[in-house]
């Protein structure tokens, strides 16, 4: 089975103790020949400066962020944020967006979930309208402004948006108005499923879903002792569905999987993450993470490559592995 897609990179902060070491970690991702290196925002770094640092000490490789959340920063600021990056980045720089989660949004940032779906699609709205120049008029249910423009010159080829939706009407609306959809937790049949969806949104937009970068996540574990990458693994991804809000959960439970996710679910009503991981089947682990031997990792990045319209294929480090591991692994997905 061929590999013929891009391969990204995901920076996890929380593993790096200053700026220096996670460019560091993005320039190692350029020098194994990966197309693009992404991280997220949650309640850590301000990722921008992080961006800022990584576009100005490196020289090719692309830079995304997974993602800013739109109630952390109004639309005209994402805007800013992103024409700024695409200027630091020499234009390499794609503005990562998405709905986020109430846990984040309601006691971080302060603000209101619900509507989310709408926040987003009319965030998309007032970010190209700021791209367009000239002065912005915006009048949405969520957003009313007017009156001012950006005051610097657009570039003819602004940042481009990706969306990170998980269900039906959220990829839908990611076919329709994105540049790139970034799905995570996604089997291969999941993501056949849901890519169906994105090529509707896209037809209602009248757009070509071939336009749009699909790059689904894969948290990735490469190790010559496949047990001990599997166990790893099996901790981040249990985490992932029973502590990162309901929309992973309710994902992986579509697919499939519903009883797990509500024994996993139960787990972390008690903080119990050995019981969380133990929650979590042998093939679900399998079939939603790339961990076990190196052989055994790029046969799974080589079938996810395989589902028609992905794009790319974003390495997501597990939680816990050392600097060696990583290596390791980034040394093991070159060779597909």
């Amino acid at each position: 089975m061929a590999f013929d897609v891009a391969l990204d990179g995901v920076l996890m902060l929380s593993d790096h103790s200053t700026i220096d070491d996670a460019v560091a970690q993005a320039r190692r991702y350029e020098d194994c020949g990966f197309a693009r290196v992404s991280m997220g925002e949650v309640t850590g770094w301000n990722v921008v400066p992080v961006l800022t640092a990584i576009a100005r000490e490196t020289e090719d490789i692309g830079i995304s962020n997974d993602v800013f959340a739109p109630p952390a920063r109004s639309p005209a600021m994402l805007a800013q944020t992103a024409l700024t990056l695409h200027e630091a980045s020499d234009g390499r720089y794609r503005l990562g967006l998405g709905p986020s989660s109430p846990a984040l949004v309601e006691r971080w940032h302060s603000g209101e979930f619900d509507p989310a779906l709408r926040r987003t699609r009319e965030t998309i709205d007032v970010v190209r309208a700021v791209y367009e120049g000239g002065k912005v008029e915006y009048h949405g249910e969520v957003f009313d402004m007017g009156g001012m423009s950006y005051d610097r010159q657009v570039p003819d080829d602004p940042p481009a948006i990706d969306l990170a939706t998980l269900g039906p009407t959220a990829v839908e609306m990611t076919g329709r108005f994105a540049d790139g959809w970034v799905p995570q937790l996604f089997t291969a049949d999941g993501l056949r499923d849901r890519l169906g969806d994105l090529e509707r949104g896209a037809e209602m937009g009248d757009r070509a879903v071939d336009d749009v970068r699909v790059a689904p996540i894969v948290r990735t574990f490469a190790h010559e002792d496949g047990d001990h990458a599997r166990s790893m693994a099996r901790q981040m991804v249990a985490f992932l569905i029973g502590a990162y809000g309901p929309f992973y959960g309710n994902s992986v439970a579509d697919q499939g999987y519903p009883d797990a996710v509500e024994e996993i679910r139960a787990a972390w009503e008690e903080k119990d993450t050995a019981a969380m991981a133990a929650a979590l089947p042998d093939e679900a682990l399998e079939a939603f993470a790339a961990a076990g031997t190196p052989e055994e990792v790029r046969e799974h990045y080589r079938e996810i490559a395989a589902v028609e319209g992905v794009d790319a294929v974003r390495c997501g480090f597990v939680a816990g592995m050392s600097q060696d591991d990583k290596e390791g692994t980034m040394a093991a997905l070159s060779e597909l």
